[in-house]
């Protein structure tokens, strides 16, 4: 697969002395062409700031950005021209109808509507029948419709999404990732960053980020089978005293609520079912079912976050 995005040990900081944040340290990625790439972390962990460096938009204090073998900081004017960049809150024009929004930002790029229609089609007709509303009075899953037309009204060679469903509700969230999947097969490159696991699950490869740092990075199937302990998911009538009664039992790793169970995180061989069983029922635990599961992304998030180790390249 032909790259169509570095980062080099890139670095970013902000803010002076002892009030100094290190939002960046040292990210290094590599992201073939055509390829979708997701990006998660937690509030804090730098995907901002990654995508605004990426977007040319910010300077990075240390290492260089390519996209499309454009450099970020010398070539960005070459880089916004085949680049279309939602950010993580609604920036369109709110008191302009959709297809005002539509006709302006085709205009910045020296096209029009009728000449981009074939590259915002599939999209597009969701958003027609409210063609002459304003953006301000769209719901969350439109407005996101019309920021991504509006990202590829130009025939980008990259996309990059910073939490781009985050407050849609779950069938547009599940819309816009199907959209997401045509763009890709168009040979698009699309990066973008999700609260979700099961978004997450959509792309090819997965970057962790913590801290500034990338702390893994695979495909969701690598990540998943690369997880050093086993999983059983535990539940009880008294769920919120189960969380401390199992973190408290010698052979937990780890615990961490998951719906309505517990995920309780054990190396293989330390323990049976029953032996679990047995201690939660001489807790007077009642209603009391365990049963084996696979991990999941979250599991895997959990972990890397906790131990800030590193998986793939």
């Amino acid at each position: 697969m032909e790259t169509s995005v570095v980062a080099s040990l890139v670095s970013k900081s902000f803010g002076h002395g002892n009030h100094r944040v290190q939002a960046l340290d040292g990210v290094s990625l590599r992201i073939g062409r055509g390829e979708l790439f997701g990006i998660i972390g937690p509030d804090g962990s730098g995907k901002t700031t990654l995508f605004r460096i990426l977007a040319s938009l910010m300077l990075p204090d240390k290492g260089r950005a390519y996209i499309e073998d454009f450099d970020t900081v010398s070539q960005y004017r070459d880089i916004r021209k085949i680049i279309g960049y939602m950010p993580g809150r609604f920036s369109l024009y709110q008191d302009l109808s959709v297809e005002e929004n539509l006709k302006f930002f085709a205009t910045l790029f020296g096209s029009d509507i009728e000449k981009s229609y074939p590259n915002i089609r599939p999209i597009y007709r969701y958003l027609e029948p409210f063609k002459t509303r304003k953006a301000g009075k769209l719901s969350g899953g439109m407005k996101q419709k019309l920021a991504l037309c509006c990202a590829l009204i130009h025939n980008p060679k990259v996309l990059l999404l910073d939490e781009p469903t985050t407050g849609v509700d779950p069938v547009s969230r599940l819309e816009f990732w199907e959209m997401l999947d045509l763009l890709k097969a168009q040979g698009i490159t699309v990066i973008a960053s999700t609260p979700y696991m099961n978004e997450a699950m959509r792309c090819q490869r997965l970057c962790f980020l913590q801290n500034g740092k990338v702390v893994g990075c695979d495909t969701p199937e690598n990540i998943r089978k690369a997880f050093p302990f086993k999983v059983f998911s535990v539940k009880s009538a008294d769920k919120f005293r189960l969380l401390g009664d199992l973190r408290n039992f010698p052979a937990c790793h780890a615990c961490y609520p998951f719906g309505a169970y517990h995920h309780f995180y054990y190396k293989e061989g330390t323990i049976r079912m029953e032996e679990l069983e047995s201690y939660l029922a001489s807790l007077q635990h009642e209603e009391i079912k365990i049963k084996e599961s696979e991990p999941t992304i979250e599991d895997c998030f959990m972990e890397l976050m906790s131990q800030g180790g590193e998986h793939g390249n």
